[in-house]
Order: structure tokens, then C-alpha cells, then sequence
């Protein structure tokens, strides 16, 4: 088997990748560069969307309905959220952290906040 990163030919284990720890490194130093980009341009939109629900439902509301127009004013980005769940009416509650929101068929959005577990 030939090496990933400069083709020599590998020594040892047959499933080893690399010759040397140093190639080894520099795939995973670049690896982890390339998917670092990504992530900081996604994460910064979660948490921009995080903060937009903050901002509405401040720090006492458990729960808020809001006009969808409020939120587009606002340049939340309904695509990205971290998660989803269907309840058992079949309704999609769109995740982002700790904050969920479900849309309404009149453009009413339904924002709720999600207790936070503590650890025992």
C-alpha cells in the first residue's frame, strides 16, 4: 500500500495509511483546517438565529408567538438550525440550541424555549 500523503510505499499493518507520524499529521492538520472554514461560517448563523430568539422571547417567557415577518426583519435564516422533531400531531419543531420554533400555516411562528437539563 502506497502512502496518502507522498506516495512511498507503507511498512507494517495492513490497514495503516501513512509511512511516517509526519505525514500522518500533516493530512489531519489539513483536514481539520478545510473543515474548520465550514464550521465557523454555519456556526456563526446558528448562533446568530440563537441570539434573535433570545432577543424575542428575552429571559422570563418560556414560550411566544410572533408574526414570520418579525423574524425576516430580524435576518434570521429559517434553513439552518441545529435539529428537528415531528410531535405526535405530525407538527415540525426546527431546533437551534435550545430554542425550538414551529411555523404556523397564517405566517405565525411558534417560539419555545427548551429547559436546560442540569447535571446530577
Amino acid at each position: 500500500m502506497k502512502c496518502k500523503i507522498c506516495n512511498k510505499q507503507v511498512l507494517g499493518r495492513s490497514d495503516k495509511l501513512f509511512c511516517s507520524i509526519k505525514c500522518k499529521n500533516y493530512y489531519h492538520v489539513n483536514l481539520r483546517k478545510a473543515t474548520a472554514l465550514v464550521v465557523k461560517e454555519l456556526d456563526t448563523i446558528l448562533h446568530r438565529n440563537r441570539s434573535i430568539l433570545l432577543e424575542i422571547m428575552g429571559k422570563k417567557k418560556g414560550q411566544c408567538k410572533i408574526e414570520r415577518v418579525v423574524l425576516e426583519k430580524k435576518k434570521f435564516r429559517f434553513k439552518y438550525h441545529t435539529h428537528q422533531n415531528i410531535n405526535s400531531q405530525g407538527k415540525t419543531y426546527h431546533y437551534v440550541y435550545d430554542f425550538a420554533w414551529m411555523e404556523f400555516s397564517n405566517d405565525e411562528i411558534l417560539v419555545v424555549r427548551q429547559p436546560l437539563k442540569t447535571k446530577k
